[in-house]
C-alpha cells in the first residue's frame, strides 16, 4: 500500500518538468470540440437545456515551457456550465478562472460554445406549430483585462430570384396573348378559369433555400438575446422556413415569397439595416448565402457594419474552407 502511495505522489509531469524541442510562444493551446450540457434562460423565466461542442483555450506566452495545464481547462468548463445557465457574467468568470489556474503562462483565455437552440414556432396561418432548430454559437475573449463577447447565429430562409420572377411574367404575359385574341371582349369566368390552369400559369420563378449566418458583438449586459436577435433577422426577410405547415400555411408562404423576391445582395442588406437600427449591437458580419436551384453554385454577400477596427470580411469568409 505504501509502495503504491509512494508511485501515485511520484508520477511525472512532463508538460511541466521536460523542456520543448523547439522554443517558441503559442497563440493558442487548449481542448476543441469538449461535450457538455448547457442552458440557456428564455424570456419567460425557463431555461432550455441543449448539448453543446465547447472550444477552451488560453496562450502559452512562456517559449521554454512546454505545455499548458488542459485539465484545468475541462474542469473549470465542466463546472461553470453545469452550474448555471449561460450569461455573459458566467463567461467572464470562467475565463478568468483559466488564466487564474495559467498564471505566469497566459494572458489571453477564450471560450466557444456551440449548440443548437429549440425553439417552437407557430404556423402562419393554422392553429399548429413546431420546434424548430437554431445552430448557435457564443465566443468569449479575456486579453489584457478586456472582454470581448460574441454571438452568432444561422437563420434559413426561402429566397425566390427576381430575375426568374420577371422572366415568369413575360411567358405568362404571352401566354395570354396567344390564348386570348386582342380587341376581343374577355369573359370573367374564362380568364378566371385559364388564370387558375397549368396552361395559364406556364411558368414559375426558382427560389430555393438560402441561410444568413450572422456573428454580432453586443453592448456590455447580462444576458443573451438570442431569440431577439433571431427574431429581428426573420422579420427583416421576412420569409424564414416553416415548421408545421398545412395547405392554407403553405399558401401564405407563397403569398410572402412573392412579396419579398430577393437576390443575396438584397437578403444581405436586409438584415444589414435591421441589425444597424439595434442600438444593443456595436458590430456585426453577415454572410447570406442562396443555394441556388437553377445551377450548383451558390451565390453569396458578406457585409459587415464598417466599425473601425471591428469585423473584416476576408477571403474565407467569402469561400470558406468547408460547408
Amino acid at each position: 500500500m505504501q509502495q503504491h502511495e509512494s508511485a501515485v505522489r511520484a508520477m511525472p509531469d512532463v508538460a511541466r518538468e521536460a523542456e520543448p524541442a523547439f522554443a517558441g510562444a503559442l497563440d493558442w493551446v487548449g481542448m476543441g470540440d469538449i461535450e457538455v450540457p448547457v442552458m440557456l434562460a428564455q424570456a419567460d423565466g425557463r431555461s432550455v437545456q441543449s448539448a453543446a461542442r465547447v472550444s477552451a483555450y488560453v496562450n502559452l506566452k512562456q517559449p521554454d515551457v512546454r505545455g499548458i495545464h488542459m485539465s484545468r481547462l475541462y474542469l473549470h468548463v465542466d463546472k461553470a456550465l453545469s452550474a448555471e445557465p449561460l450569461t455573459p457574467c458566467a463567461i467572464r468568470r470562467m475565463l478568468r478562472d483559466f488564466l487564474d489556474s495559467h498564471v505566469e503562462l497566459s494572458d489571453r483565455a477564450m471560450v466557444r460554445i456551440a449548440f443548437d437552440h429549440l425553439v417552437r414556432r407557430p404556423a402562419l396561418k393554422s392553429d399548429n406549430s413546431g420546434w424548430k432548430s437554431y445552430p448557435l454559437s457564443i465566443t468569449g475573449i479575456m486579453e489584457k483585462g478586456q472582454f470581448i463577447l460574441e454571438v452568432g447565429c444561422e437563420v434559413v430562409y426561402s429566397s425566390t430570384c427576381p430575375c426568374s420572377a420577371a422572366l415568369a411574367r413575360q411567358l405568362i404575359q404571352e401566354r395570354f396573348g396567344a390564348d386570348f385574341a386582342p380587341n376581343k371582349a374577355l369573359d370573367y369566368d374564362t380568364v378566371m378559369q385559364w388564370l387558375g390552369s397549368d396552361e395559364g400559369i406556364c411558368a414559375t420563378p426558382h427560389s430555393q433555400r438560402s441561410s444568413a449566418e450572422v456573428r454580432v458583438k453586443l453592448v456590455p449586459g447580462f444576458g443573451f438575446p438570442v431569440i431577439e436577435l433571431i427574431d429581428r433577422i426573420e422579420d427583416a426577410l421576412k420569409t424564414p422556413v416553416q415548421t408545421a405547415v398545412k395547405r392554407e400555411d403553405e399558401q401564405a408562404f407563397a403569398l410572402l415569397n412573392g412579396a419579398n423576391l430577393m437576390f443575396c445582395e438584397d437578403a444581405a442588406r436586409r438584415i444589414q439595416s435591421a441589425l444597424n437600427a439595434d442600438e444593443g449591437i456595436t458590430d456585426f458580419w453577415i454572410r447570406a448565402s442562396h443555394y441556388e436551384s437553377l445551377h450548383p453554385h451558390n451565390a453569396v454577400a458578406v457585409a459587415t457594419k464598417g466599425v473601425a477596427g471591428g469585423y473584416a470580411a476576408g477571403a474565407e469568409d467569402i469561400a470558406p474552407l468547408r460547408r
